[in-house]
């Protein structure tokens, strides 16, 4: 096999030393060409020896690693469906519960009462789809293999779902591949989110608050602004009562934002690595510090279970480098990565959820 593959490589790649760990092949040498090039040679050379080539850069010299190919077993569509309808009755029923704004106080006294359920489910289920789709047809247009979304029904929980994922089963082909992918989604997602969260608000309306207490959705910098500049300063006495859609977009936001932090598998995690090279890690301890001040800072629980979190997709869960690890990440890129870290502290709230 040895031979086979040194023959695989050799007008593409000179190498100095050879080791074998496992069944990995290790060469340690240089590039004849480009490594975009160099990849685009070995896939077809490397996939009927039943290896995958890795490229990554290490000081002066490229490495070349040949691993096994990990046969992809077939997916049947029949629990993706059946997560994703019942994550809608859970997200229908936790739109019920939501829908407190007096717009539909004559809907809730009619046999049709389900129905004020109706704009929360399809805001946040719209928005956790497009999100999805986004990394499913990205990572398609890059040939990656990739499962189809699996969504999650948490009937118990305040929005209903614990959002969705996609299981990607084979590595990206480099790094703006990579990037595109993880960033894909919450762009996507937003552009459903943004629009929703405008008519929310405009939907919404101010009225006495109601006596004692109650649960409140923490403003991010975002949600601030606009409330601000729609319905200016509160009344004393006053409260906005979000329209449902509005409710379901805030979900849809902060999901976003929690799928922004980077560090581990995450979005963020992802498009840090891309961002940073080499510093990745740095950047999620960085974040993790920052994750536990906001916890001591507004001794919001919630910071401190995300920072446990957070540990451990750090500790258990490392990234999967892309096969052309060399080729650098686009200037373009570069910048849409730093509007993603930009949009990660506008939809982040300080506090998400208190009782006030």
């Amino acid at each position: 096999m040895d031979t086979l593959l040194h023959q695989a490589i050799r007008d593409v790649f000179v190498p100095r030393e050879r080791t074998v760990r496992g069944s990995v092949f290790v060469y340690r040498g240089a590039l004849l060409v480009p490594a975009a090039r160099a990849l685009d040679v070995l896939l077809p050379r490397l996939e009927p020896l039943g290896f995958t080539p890795f490229l990554r850069a290490d000081g002066a010299d490229v490495v070349l690693q040949a691993w096994p190919m990990a046969a992809a077993a077939p997916e049947k569509a029949t629990v993706n469906v059946v997560l994703f309808v019942l994550t809608c009755l859970s997200v229908l029923f936790a739109g019920l519960l939501s829908a407190g704004s007096p717009t539909f106080d004559a809907l809730r006294r009619t046999p049709w009462f389900f129905l004020a359920g109706v704009p929360f489910a399809v805001t946040l289920l719209a928005i956790l789809t497009f999100h999805e789709f986004g990394h499913y047809f990205t990572a398609r247009y890059y040939r990656a293999v990739v499962s189809l979304p699996y969504f999650i029904p948490a009937p118990f929980l305040l929005f209903g779902t614990m959002g969705a994922l996609i299981r990607m089963r084979s590595p990206a082909r480099d790094r703006n591949a990579l990037f595109d992918i993880a960033a894909a989604g919450p762009l996507a997602g937003l552009v459903v989110a943004l629009p929703a969260i405008l008519l929310g608000i405009v939907w919404s309306t101010v009225a006495p608050a109601p006596p004692g207490g109650g649960l409140v959705f923490g403003d991010s910098l975002l949600m601030r602004v606009l409330l601000h500049a729609w319905f200016g300063a509160v009344p004393p006495g006053m409260m906005i009562y979000t329209h449902p859609v509005a409710d379901a977009a805030w979900a849809g936001l902060f999901v976003t934002a929690l799928n922004l932090i980077p560090v581990g598998q995450l979005d963020g995690g992802r498009i840090a690595y891309a961002l940073f090279p080499g510093h990745h890690r740095l950047v999620g301890h960085l974040t993790l510090l920052g994750i536990l001040g906001l916890g001591l800072v507004t001794w919001a629980s919630t910071w401190f279970v995300w920072a446990a979190l957070i540990w451990m997709l750090m500790r258990f869960f490392g990234h999967v480098p892309p096969m052309d690890d060399v080729t650098p990440l686009t200037p373009a890129r570069r910048v849409v990565g730093v509007v993603c870290l930009i949009l990660f502290v506008l939809l982040l709230p300080p506090i998400p959820v208190q009782i006030s």
